[in-house]
């Protein structure tokens, strides 16, 4: 198998090093900073566990279990509380949020124990060349006959070997690290302007508390930001704890963007966040980062004289298609109509709860979100609800 230099070391690209690496491919994995706290809510579903557990121990994986999310609307004050099921840190749990720093870290150590080799320096240049490509580094440079670009949203290889992602196809998550403070609730409120969402996730030792809205809505991460500081206080969600800052792009595409990913080219491919791969809605991408990243390295370990045709068409098909149908319903999520009618369904319908505890633990596909809706004995309230989302989409 042909040298491979993998650029970023997230989920993606350490997972998509492991894989090779485990097969007997020359892995080169070049990141500058990672394992490293990430701006992130940091929620790692049962479904991305699964992905990992022949290679890394989920269970000393240091995590809070999730026991519930509260969903409130900011206009009328009203909540409504969602209880999660889980059975441990297993394929079967519904959520965990860990420090990025360690579910990276034990990734990172997995791909070097398979026999990656791992460079601390920062890309600063690739060049296609006729028999593979160049790689520079603040460390010298590197050639490879294939690399994978998994360097994230700012992504160089994107930018290089592609294109930057367009301001309206990336959304800002801003907010704050709460050190000294933790729970074992998830506190989600939908707002309309700018459309988005405010969010508290605990992790080990602190909360991620933070908002999420388009990159394009107009409103600056100094706003964004101080709009965070007021929900804070006004939930008293961190009485007491060191706020420290972050900021953050994270791909939110269109249908449209979706439908016409670039995502390889002859001798490259992108994954997880370089590739676009992140629920709309939610801005989850963690299991899509890992997924990408072992498609990726399938694809090469075929041997295939077009490794990257399957690969293309795996993430086409299995999860552009799925984030596509997200992106279809955003419009008339984030409305308070919606919101509203949300709220309402999941006060009163123990149906639509479960539903809901699905879609927070990545068990419940977008494909089928309108007949799971509908076959809740609620049915007149689940219908109602589709609609809502609909109208706008």
């Amino acid at each position: 198998m042909a040298d491979v230099s993998i650029v970023g070391a997230g989920p993606a690209g350490a997972w998509a090093a492991y894989s090779l690496a485990r097969r007997g491919a020359r892995v080169t994995l070049i990141d500058p900073s990672h394992p490293r706290e990430k701006p992130c809510g940091g929620g790692v579903t049962g479904r991305a566990l699964a992905l990992v557990a022949g290679a890394i121990d989920v269970a000393a994986l240091p995590a809070c279990v999730i026991r519930q999310a509260r969903f409130t609307d900011g206009r009328s004050g009203e909540d409504a509380v969602v209880h999660l099921t889980h059975a441990g840190l297993s394929a079967d749990t519904g959520l965990v949020v860990a420090s990025r720093a360690e579910f990276d870290g034990l990734l990172l150590a997995a791909a070097r124990g398979a026999g990656a080799k791992i460079i601390n320096a920062r890309v600063t240049a690739i060049v296609e060349q006729r028999d593979g490509l160049l790689i520079e580094t603040t460390d010298g440079s590197h050639a490879a006959a294939r690399v994978i670009g998994a360097d994230g949203a700012n992504s160089l290889v994107r930018r290089k070997l592609a294109r930057p992602f367009r301001r309206d196809e990336l959304s800002i998550a801003t907010g704050y690290f709460a050190h000294g403070t933790t729970s074992e609730e998830i506190v989600v409120e939908i707002v309309d302007d700018p459309p988005g969402y405010l969010w508290s996730f605990p992790r080990p030792t602190h909360l991620a508390i933070g908002i999420c809205a388009q990159a394009d809505a107009g409103v600056t991460a100094e706003t964004l930001r101080a709009r965070t500081r007021s929900w804070i206080r006004e939930h008293n969600l961190a009485p007491d704890a060191r706020l420290q800052p972050y900021s953050w792009p994270i791909p939110s595409l269109a249908p449209d963007d979706l439908d016409a990913m670039a995502i390889t080219g002859s001798r490259w491919a992108l994954a997880g966040d370089a590739a676009g791969l992140v629920d709309p809605i939610t801005r989850e991408g963690i299991f899509f980062a890992l997924q990408s990243g072992e498609w990726a390295a399938d694809a090469l370990a075929s041997g295939a004289a077009d490794p990257w045709r399957r690969y293309r068409e795996r993430v086409r098909d299995e999860i552009g298609s799925e984030l596509a149908r997200a992106a279809r319903l955003k419009a008339g999520f984030f409305r308070p109509r919606f919101t509203r009618l949300m709220i309402d369904a999941l006060r009163h319908s123990a149906g639509i709860r479960a539903v809901m505890a699905d879609l927070v633990a990545g068990r419940q596909s977008y494909a089928r979100l309108k007949w799971r809706l509908a076959r809740t004995f609620e049915a007149g309230l689940a219908v109602r609800l589709f609609a809502g989302m609909r109208r706008r989409a």
